[in-house]
């Protein structure tokens, strides 16, 4: 049988953090307190003009082909999880794919699921190198998204953050993806979402990201729950044989009560929201790759991927790394 495993991650964060105390003296009505208390979120990133979610993408796909020891050129199979697309069309996946010199005819393709794009890009490269039409991906999220944000709303503004994480998967015979599941419900698009569109050259709805904080708070703390118990009966895994819990790093409340419901212990949740905030499609494989990079997530470690955001959507993985 042909399996996938992640044989190198990446991520890239761009300019210096932009601290609860920065935006406090742009001007927003908050604190460093009450940002910390509630959302465990201490910086951000924010790009600078003229720096596109492409940008971000290249730089972290670099470092995951370095670490990988793989050619962009020997990739055949480029996916980029992003709600914040350099343009309409085409895909941020191919103006990527021209950038870093991925062999033209190629597959490359943008998946829109917001913060759970990541682990829907990850199951989709995952299916196709298990069908045996390719055999190396390059799976990436990245995201700008203080380009949607309304710093005028603080509720939200302090959130988010820019950055890009990304990982090659490459085809073995040992398994390395053993479990994945992705869901959504439609219904619940009214809690979180942008809602403006284009048309005629004029932006009708809103063009910023708008959210029902409390809702979005039990939807995702419950739905994280079951699609995480879902990937581990699959795998015939119970809760006390998985090595580390990477959350999509949104709210460290959020991911405090995910693990309390789940029964993982402090120790094994890997957590980096303080450090770059909410970076939707990128978070998860930021933090991967920070995990892996400081040495904490060592080969043939099991390691639970989860994320959840807007449609409303959300999809776990379990692998071995």
């Amino acid at each position: 049988m042909i399996f996938s495993r992640i044989a190198g991650t990446g991520g890239y964060l761009p300019g210096a953090p932009v601290t609860n105390h920065d935006l406090i003296a742009r001007g927003i009505d908050t604190s460093d307190e009450w940002i910390a208390e509630r959302t465990g979120i201490r910086a951000r990133h924010l790009s600078e003009e003229g720096l596109k979610t492409s940008d971000l993408a290249v730089a972290a796909a670099r470092n995951a082909l370095d670490m990988a020891g793989v050619a962009a050129a020997d990739i055949d199979l480029l996916i980029v999880a992003t709600t914040t697309p350099d343009m309409i069309f085409p895909s941020t996946a191919c103006i990527v794919q021209n950038a870093l010199g991925v062999a033209a005819g190629a597959v490359a393709f943008d998946v829109q699921a917001v913060c759970s794009g990541f682990a829907y890009a990850l199951t989709i490269a995952d299916k196709f190198i298990k069908s045996g039409s390719h055999k190396r991906a390059l799976v990436i999220g990245a995201e700008t998204l203080s380009r949607i944000v309304d710093w005028q709303d603080r509720g939200t503004c302090v959130l988010f953050g820019d950055g890009a994480g990304a990982v090659v998967l490459v085809a073995d015979n040992q398994p390395g993806i053993l479990a994945t599941a992705l869901h959504a419900d439609g219904s619940q698009q009214p809690i979180l979402n942008a809602s403006g569109t284009i048309t005629a050259g004029a932006i009708i709805g809103s063009p910023f990201l708008r959210m029902d904080g409390q809702a979005v708070f039990k939807l995702a703390v419950r739905v994280l729950g079951d699609v995480a118990q879902e990937v581990l009966a699959a795998a015939n895994m119970s809760v006390a044989e998985l090595d580390w819990l990477i959350p999509h790093q949104a709210n460290i409340r959020i991911m405090n009560a995910t693990a309390k419901r789940l029964g993982v212990p402090d120790e094994k949740v890997i957590v980096t929201v303080s450090q770059h905030g909410n970076t939707s499609a990128a978070s998860v494989p930021l933090a991967l790759d920070k995990a892996v990079r400081e040495g904490r997530i060592q080969r043939g470690q099991s390691v639970l991927l989860q994320g959840v955001g807007g449609g409303f959507t959300w999809g776990a993985a379990l692998l071995k790394f």
